[in-house]
């Protein structure tokens, strides 16, 4: 509930403190006075978007707070929460508008955004005129309210979910037709190219191990008989058999030369044993060397065939065995693709029916609501003087959607015959009024601790109907509150409190004040509502008894 509005520097608003009361409070005034700037103001600081040039003349900014009762388990606990800002039994917001057009708000003294003043004001406050900014008016807000007034959230979510879910599968099934369209324009392609692959079989880092291979086999080809030929020299007939006969004849002397051929014969068989060595170390060579020419051939081979098979891709030898993998899992996808399609095709299908099934029961709770919403709405028709007008809730059937498959619309026939049609484009300025109080009755119920504000929802009505349109907004309001800014006496003189709206020049500036009306000086403004500029006897005397009820 709104407790209080603080304004300084908005407009023609100087300074302006007000508070507010439960019941129904009246805002009066002569057109211009400055109640739209209230509005304004109260519209700026629960984050509305609305007028830019809200700042006063010469001002460096402007600033509106209001503050409001949060009783326990008031919806805005829980936006609070969620931004993680204090909550308490009150709820301050404070908002500043500079001169250079930046805005900077605040909820009980911590800065937040513009989006959480709108959150927070979707469960504060509810505004409403001829010119509806809640989407009475527009016919695309229709089905939205209906579910709202339904209660539908639910069933709204699973319609959501399934719609998502459906989007999904054909999105699936249609990626994997065109992926398999492409495959098979190049299937003779991959069918070859796979065959070709596996049969050469390349593996990763063998191109190397060939090319090694190869100058190993050339290289020993040309060497070997080099080889041989040192192992020849140094063998039987060669070096090994003058170091054994000339072992053989110093160590037959050897006793006879006092000493002086041991140490030549220690080097001699030093020598003997190391050639030995050698012996065997070029015997291992000559066994390295040997190789099948054969074998050289099918080694060249094997390597010309992989380095052109990698020309004939483009690529890298070593990526041969990757790129083989990559056409097989494309051509075991084609193959696989009729049963892997089925299977998608098929998950559309359950798709779409539980979508179908969820769109159903939305659709039907939306019908029961719609029964429902008609009767009330033409409950509340009556004592607003339209008992033979006719409004009814028109469900169609929509393009299947996130929402469903409904298309809503609230349609009205002023009187019973005539045709019926769009609520805006049907009703005169008084009806639509009237229809539009009775349609926000409706939809408010069991939406406590919410501020309605009907911005002059009585133009276009005088005499009888705008006391029963007074009278509807004074029992809306019993057990909450309702502000109301109007030119009608008739409800004017039912408010339980009552404020006037004047506009004043002093100095050549202009300032709006509000000013909260004691009894006698609510007999004065409901007698000027009735006369105008010249207040006389019979108009006290006719405001004195619209004031007695």
């Amino acid at each position: 509930m709104l407790r209080g509005l603080d304004i300084s520097d908005m407009l023609i608003i100087d300074r302006l403190e007000l508070g507010f009361q439960p019941g129904l409070n009246v805002l009066t005034g002569e057109t211009g006075a400055g109640k739209s700037i209230l509005l304004d103001s109260l519209g700026f600081v629960l984050g509305w978007r609305g007028r830019a040039d809200l700042v006063r003349k010469g001002a460096a900014q402007g600033e509106v707070t209001a503050w409001f009762d949060l009783p326990e388990g008031h919806p805005a606990h829980h936006v609070l929460q969620e931004a993680g800002l204090p909550r308490g039994d009150e709820l301050i917001l404070r908002r500043i508008n500079g001169a250079d057009g930046r805005k900077t708000a605040w909820v009980n003294d911590r800065r937040c955004s513009g989006e959480v003043l709108r959150a927070l004001s979707d469960t504060l406050v509810e505004l409403h005129g001829q010119h509806d900014d809640r989407g009475l008016l527009n016919p695309r807000g229709h089905r939205a309210i209906l579910d709202n007034f339904a209660g539908n959230e639910a069933a709204r979510k699973k319609v959501r979910a399934a719609w998502s879910t459906l989007r999904e599968a054909k999105k699936a099934a249609a990626a994997a037709l065109a992926a398999q369209a492409a495959i098979k324009e190049e299937e003779e392609y991959l069918r070859h190219a796979v065959a070709e692959l596996e049969a050469l079989d390349p593996v990763a880092g063998e191109e190397a191990a060939l090319d090694t291979k190869r100058r190993q086999m050339q290289g020993a080809e040309k060497i070997r008989a080099d080889v041989v030929n040192a192992y020849e020299i140094l063998g039987q007939g060669g070096a090994e058999t003058s170091l054994g006969d000339a072992l053989r004849w110093l160590d037959g002397v050897a006793d006879k030369a006092e000493g002086a051929l041991e140490r030549p014969l220690a080097a001699i068989s030093r020598a003997l044993v190391e050639l030995d060595e050698a012996l065997g170390g070029v015997a291992d060579a000559i066994d390295s060397m040997s190789f099948d020419p054969l074998e050289l051939e099918d080694t060249e081979e094997r390597l010309f065939a992989i380095r052109a098979m990698a020309r004939k891709h483009d690529m890298a030898p070593d990526d041969l065995a990757g790129f083989a993998g990559t056409l097989r899992e494309k051509l075991d996808a084609l193959d696989a693709g009729e049963a892997q399609q089925a299977a998608l095709e098929q998950a559309v299908v359950a798709a779409q029916d539980a979508y179908d099934a969820a769109a159903e029961a939305l659709r039907k709770g939306r019908a029961r609501a719609a029964a429902k919403l008609d009767k009330a709405v033409s409950a509340e028709l009556t004592p607003l003087k339209m008992e033979r007008a006719v409004f009814a809730t028109r469900m169609e059937p929509d393009e299947p959607g996130p929402d469903g498959i409904d298309a809503v619309s609230f349609t009205v026939a002023t009187n019973p015959g005539a045709p019926s049609g769009p609520l805006g484009k049907i009703a005169s300025g008084g009806e639509l009024s009237r229809f539009l109080l009775a349609l926000k009755v409706c939809l408010t119920q069991g939406q406590p601790g919410l501020t309605l504000i009907f911005d002059e929802i009585d133009r276009g009505v005088g005499g009888a109907t705008a006391d029963a349109v007074g009278r509807r907004l004074s029992a809306l309001a019993e057990g909450g509150q309702v502000l109301v800014v109007t030119h009608s006496p008739q409800v004017a003189a039912l408010g339980a409190h009552h404020w006037r709206v004047s506009k004043a020049v002093s100095k050549g500036v202009t300032t709006s004040t509000v000013a909260p009306l004691a009894p006698p000086e609510r007999v004065d403004e409901v007698a000027r509502m009735l006369s105008g500029d010249q207040v006389t006897d019979a108009a006290r005397a006719a405001a004195e008894a619209l004031l007695a009820g």
